[in-house]
């Protein structure tokens, strides 16, 4: 079992010079932002930038494209799609199944990420999430989420959270990660904000710089308790198939060692 990725660093396609030290800022995959990040007067240029750096295998490198119905979206995906240094399409603004679907016919089973940032995204999420095999996540967009929803208060969000993490598991994909804390010099709140989305069953972060990377790595890594615990569960399963109460008073079925396993396979990160 192959850990999932914690972090996931966005920067801005239109400025090479970023994304050559984010390449080496040590996230687990870098997203090269050609969308909301890049003026609509630099989209040509910053297409041109990311396709030549990607001309090359390079892994762990992922392209936000342009909105299916932006005037760049077509453009986006011939540029990129053949390109050897591209392991995934983050798609933004994704509101149905047929525009996941569409895209995927279009590349050639590339692994394709949906971006939901609007209430209709939200309300098709399983829809979305079960829309085609070379769809591998779903995540939320929250800035334009919360714009669209009117919501203020950031716990008005939570519904909208715990709706795309149940539709991503019951398509039978990763955990979903967190949207970005857009703060970066509040590490204090990016480590409450990470504590509170695990436990909403998120599973990593996105993130705008390379600061916020420990930081979120260490709020989802499994602390030293929870792989202790794990450890006892699977080596309990293991000397003992089937259901189980272990030593401790724990009830421990075929659930429960899937998930210490999933922690200890977490824990391997090099």
């Amino acid at each position: 079992m192959t850990p999932y990725p914690l972090t996931w660093l966005y920067v801005p396609g239109d400025r090479p010079q970023v994304v050559a030290k984010a390449l080496v800022a040590g996230a687990d995959v870098v997203v090269i932002d050609l969308e909301d990040a890049v003026a609509p007067g630099r989209k040509e240029y910053a297409r041109a930038a990311t396709a030549e750096l990607l001309s090359e295998p390079r892994p762990g490198v992922h392209v936000r494209v342009n909105a299916p119905d932006s005037p760049w979206a077509a453009d986006d995906l011939k540029a990129l799609t053949p390109l050897p240094g591209v392991s995934g399409l983050r798609l933004p603004k994704v509101t149905s199944a047929e525009e996941v679907a569409a895209v995927a016919e279009s590349t050639g089973g590339l692994p394709l990420f949906a971006l939901l940032e609007t209430a209709l995204g939200v309300e098709r999420a399983f829809s979305i999430a079960s829309a085609h095999p070379a769809l591998r996540g779903i995540s939320l967009g929250e800035a334009d989420l919360r714009a669209d929803l009117g919501v203020r208060e950031d716990a008005g969000l939570d519904w909208s959270r715990s709706r795309v993490v149940v539709a991503a598991r019951a398509a039978g994909l990763a955990p979903p990660p967190q949207s970005v804390h857009p703060d970066i010099r509040d590490l204090e709140g990016l480590a409450a904000s990470c504590a509170h989305g695990r436990a909403l069953g998120f599973l990593g972060r996105a993130a705008i710089h390379p600061r916020q990377l420990p930081v979120i790595e260490r709020a989802f890594l499994p602390t030293d308790r929870e792989l202790e615990e794990a450890e006892t569960i699977v080596e309990a399963a293991v000397r003992e198939e089937g259901a189980q109460a272990l030593p401790c008073g724990r009830f421990v079925d075929a659930a429960i060692v899937a998930a210490a396993r999933r922690t200890l396979t977490s824990a391997r990160r090099t």
